[in-house]
């Protein structure tokens, strides 16, 4: 049992009945944001060749457009929604009652385990590099800029502690539990804009991803089945907010705005994002026929199994081809020239080389352990669920914490503010391990009696 398949094994094993859409959609949106980072970086020196980390668009503003197509996370989210809602009725069929502890293990083994060793070797590398002295420009945007991504983690955590009790609804009142969610996200967006109320707007961060995740629970049931229409609505919903509203073009965050429409997400996001979930449901035809080819469904599967290890290291892969070219004293154009625009290729190969280079030495981390697979059947221990609950809460906190504050000033005590609350570093990786080791002691399998 404790055989690990290759890709190919694990191809040619695949159920008959499996949606291999959603494994597609999964590995394209994460690809999409990968390529979308590395192609909106634009690193630049000032007189004294300093270098400082700048966004394409920023300094081109036309191509703001382009994150209409390139901000994907809502099809992430969605496909996290429908792989959730399978995942937990599977095991609760198998264990024979609601086993939230057990899901929360199962669905985090693959996400935190890579993002602890993330954290482990990015925090050891700079506090080994301040002892050092060895503090540059560089180093520091890039200590503080790989940790940045991390939020997208604190999200999905979010998103499966959830998943039971918004199932729940799901079930019962199906599209009104997303209509509900959506008319909270707008209600946010009246309150902040209108009334001036302050504060009131994080709480999107949960609304609109969550009415995000809700829609892939109606792909689970098969309750999508009039995507056009959705595509329709969300298309028609986003441009009249943003050529109406206080909302930005961008779907991103831009450098210095006063408003952004990921942080924390309006309403405007998630018109955007059911747009985009409406154009890929309208695609499954060909998808469909495109991963029915033993070698396309080969590559999907094998891209599937280090996803997430390509996500965490592919930001550390970019400056670190930047860092190069700075060492090699390379000429670094500036963004968005001819001369810019011809380096890009080279740039992207390099940094998808550095990342395929990363992703071999850490791989072996997102694999979970045969015994979390032979104990998924299991019943779970008595009282594990809020001990599961407050492992969660604390991962998902300190995720969120260590994005904000990054891995620079370690020494200094560099710190964020969380909510209401003042974090450090630190601070913020004792929250995650000490999440992650609640997570798994409490949603490890109760012994047989």
């Amino acid at each position: 049992m404790g055989t690990k398949m290759s890709a190919r094994e694990m191809a040619a094993a695949t159920p008959g009945a499996r949606d291999r859409v959603i494994d597609l959609l999964r590995v394209a949106s994460l690809g999409t944001v990968v390529f979308g980072h590395w192609l909106m970086a634009a690193v630049t020196t000032d007189g004294d060749h300093r270098p400082a980390v700048g966004n394409l668009l920023a300094v081109e503003p036309k191509l703001q457009l382009l994150t209409w197509f390139l901000q994907v996370m809502p099809v992430f989210f969605f496909v996290g929604g429908f792989s959730h809602a399978l995942s937990y009725r599977s095991l609760t069929r198998r264990t024979g009652a609601p086993a939230y502890a057990l899901f929360l293990r199962a669905r985090l083994q693959r996400l935190l385990r890579p993002t602890m060793l993330f954290v482990a070797v990015w925090g050891a590398g700079a506090l080994a590099v301040q002892l050092a002295g060895g503090n540059g420009a560089l180093t520091d945007v890039a200590a503080r800029l790989v940790a940045q991504p991390l939020w997208f983690i604190g999200i999905y955590l979010a998103m499966v502690a959830f998943t039971p009790p918004l199932l729940r609804l799901h079930e019962r009142y199906g599209w009104g539990a997303f209509a509900a969610l959506a008319a909270a996200a707008a209600a946010v967006d009246v309150l902040r804009f209108a009334a001036g109320v302050p504060y009131v707007e994080f709480l999107n961060f949960a609304f609109v991803w969550l009415a995000v995740h809700q829609l892939g629970f109606l792909r689970a049931d098969g309750r999508l089945r009039r995507p056009a229409d959705l595509a329709a609505a969300g298309l028609a919903g986003a441009v009249a907010l943003v050529a109406f509203g206080p909302y930005p073009l961008s779907m991103v965050g831009m450098p210095g705005e006063k408003i952004s429409n990921m942080a924390p997400p309006t309403a405007a996001l998630l018109c955007h994002g059911m747009w985009l979930i409406g154009a890929v449901e309208l695609l499954r035809g060909p998808m469909t026929r495109a991963v029915a080819r033993p070698r396309v469904w080969r590559t999907v599967v094998a891209a599937n199994g280090v996803a997430m290890t390509a996500f965490l290291w592919h930001l550390t892969a970019m400056l670190g081809v930047y860092g190069a070219m700075l060492a090699a004293h390379v000429s670094l154009p500036a963004p968005a020239s001819a001369a810019w625009w011809l380096q890009v290729p080279l740039r992207i190969a390099a940094a998808a080389a550095v990342t395929a280079l990363l992703v071999a030495v850490f791989r072996r981390a997102e694999q979970p352990p045969a015994s979390a697979r032979a104990g998924m059947a299991a019943a779970a221990r008595r009282g594990a669920a809020p001990a599961a609950a407050l492992g969660v809460t604390l991962a998902l906190f300190g995720v969120l914490g260590l994005s904000m504050v990054g891995f620079a000033g370690l020494l200094e005590g560099h710190s964020a503010m969380l909510v209401a609350v003042r974090v450090t570093a630190p601070v913020t990786v004792l929250m995650c391990a000490a999440g992650w080791l609640l997570v798994e002691t409490a949603g490890r399998p109760a012994r047989p009696v």
